[in-house]
């Protein structure tokens, strides 16, 4: 049988899965997709620049040896770079990326044209109204930097790609940056980080960050008083854009249109777009598709529950910083009970310490289990997807193995959309990794197993029943 673009390719991801973490196959090899076969030329398409960049710089041997093996030493590997382009016209511009001939490489690429900037001297009517060339403020809380942002796992790839784009701001293929992630795990603070260490580097840069419920409440007081063109204009000078909480615009049509355009020619003109959200922008619901595949141009880095080794880090590197020692045993066990949120942890460390100030009490193992007790009754427990498949399958009497599988018989076709719906409602995972964990299904899947669930639950009795059984399960 004939070799294809696909079985080829399939063959060199088997290989290449088994030599890589898995958190680093989903992120830089599941997006990928085989395109032709030619000769021995294999083209595969991958989403931007910067992935074609990162494959080029951290997997490219892993790459040459999985394409030898399947095509023998004359095998060549060719990028398409797919990135929509920004102006109106359907077809976008193609600009060919000569071969960097590093491993038998080539790629080729859809991008825009950038345009010189026009941007004449527009006044801030934010500040002082009327008056021109006003000092912008940064809104940086220079508190949060990427000295008190310490990296781990689960955090790596946002950081890294926090430093790149302070290093040189609109001039790396990640623009926008969106970073985001569940409650409490530091968006905010590598925003500020990005922000601070531009200022720093850059200083003649007009450097702005902003909440998105801000911006939303600035552009209705502009429209009230009939100045939203100065309010574009005003967004139209910053250098570097950070919005905070982006899935805010979510349903507000006017303050999406306008950003749409504010994007547009921040983007055009070669400036930064940071952007924060809690949700992956394949999960905002009520944003414009316009506006969604903005936000996907350059990179979306996920922000994950730290593992034990960092949250030690974070505690360890908080106390430094405020000057306080304290007992291993006592930093282990506040790493081993506060999982999931960092400014849980660091909020009980500072309880911890005012207690033991105040009351002129020594730090002791006694006192840590009172403090995290505490924080953890308070706390909504974060259910894992495994958790969630194990307890749906028990309920089901089937194994999880069945729940994955491919059957569309009724019953389990059911069970595993119910799974799918309890892992959107109790984690913080995106539709993509849901999909993922439950059956290598996509996020269509499980948008549509949502929806089931929902609908169901209103016409079908015993289904009701179901869903109501298993959210008490899940919730003791």
């Amino acid at each position: 049988m004939s070799n294809t673009a696909a079985t080829v390719w399939n063959n060199c991801l088997a290989f290449i899965e088994d030599n890589i973490t898995s958190q680093a196959y989903k992120t830089w090899f599941e997006p990928i997709k085989a395109v032709k076969l030619t000769d021995s030329a294999l083209s595969i398409q991958v989403p931007s620049k910067f992935f074609y960049e990162w494959l080029e710089e951290h997997y490219v041997k892993l790459l040459k040896v999985a394409l030898t093996k399947e095509l023998g030493a004359t095998a060549k590997l060719v990028y398409v770079i797919r990135m929509e382009n920004t102006y109106g016209n359907k077809q976008p511009f193609t600009e060919r990326i000569p071969s960097s001939n590093r491993s038998n490489t080539q790629a080729s690429q859809n991008v825009d044209v950038p345009l010189k900037n026009k941007s004449p001297e527009l006044k801030n009517p934010f500040v002082i109204p009327g008056i021109r060339n006003v000092k912008i403020e940064s809104q940086l809380n220079p508190n949060y930097n990427f000295d008190s942002f310490l990296e781990g796992e689960s955090n790596r790839l946002a950081r890294s790609a926090g430093i790149a784009v302070a290093n040189k701001p609109g001039g790396t293929s990640f623009n926008p940056l969106l970073v985001f992630g569940g409650v409490g795990l530091g968006k905010t603070h590598l925003a500020h980080a990005i922000g601070v260490d531009i200022k720093d580097k850059y200083p003649e840069k007009t450097v702005l960050y902003i909440s998105a419920e801000k911006f939303v409440q600035q552009y209705s007081e502009s429209v009230q008083k009939n100045n939203r063109n100065d309010f574009i204009h005003f967004y139209q000078v910053i250098d570097v854009l950070i919005v905070d909480d982006i899935q805010l615009l979510s349903g507000k049509a006017g303050t999406q249109d306008v950003f749409f355009h504010i994007f547009n020619h921040l983007h055009q003109n070669g400036r930064q777009v940071i952007l924060t959200s809690d949700k992956a922008p394949v999960d905002m619901i009520d944003i414009e598709q316009r506006l969604l595949s903005r936000f996907k141009w350059g990179l979306s880095a996920e922000l994950n529950h730290p593992d034990y080794e960092t949250r030690v880090a974070i505690i360890k590197n908080k106390l430094y910083r405020d000057g306080v020692e304290m007992p291993d045993d006592i930093v282990e066990f506040l790493a081993n009970n506060i999982k999931t949120n960092i400014r849980e942890l660091e909020g009980a460390i500072i309880s911890l310490i005012a207690h033991s100030s105040f009351n002129k009490k020594e730090i002791t193992i006694e006192l840590a289990k009172k403090i995290v007790d505490n924080y953890v009754k308070h706390t909504k427990r974060e259910v894992s997807i495994d958790y969630i498949q194990k307890v749906v399958s028990d309920y089901f009497q089937m194994d999880v193995e069945t729940l994955q599988s491919k059957t569309r018989k009724r019953h389990i076709v059911q069970a595993r959309q119910l799974a799918m719906f309890f892992a959107k409602k109790f984690t913080k995972a995106s539709l993509a990794s849901i999909g993922s964990q439950i059956g290598q299904r996509d996020h269509a899947t499980v948008l549509h197993a949502c929806k089931t669930v929902d609908n169901l639950s209103s016409t079908d009795k015993q289904f009701r029943k179901y869903v109501e059984d298993l959210q008490k399960k899940l919730t003791i």
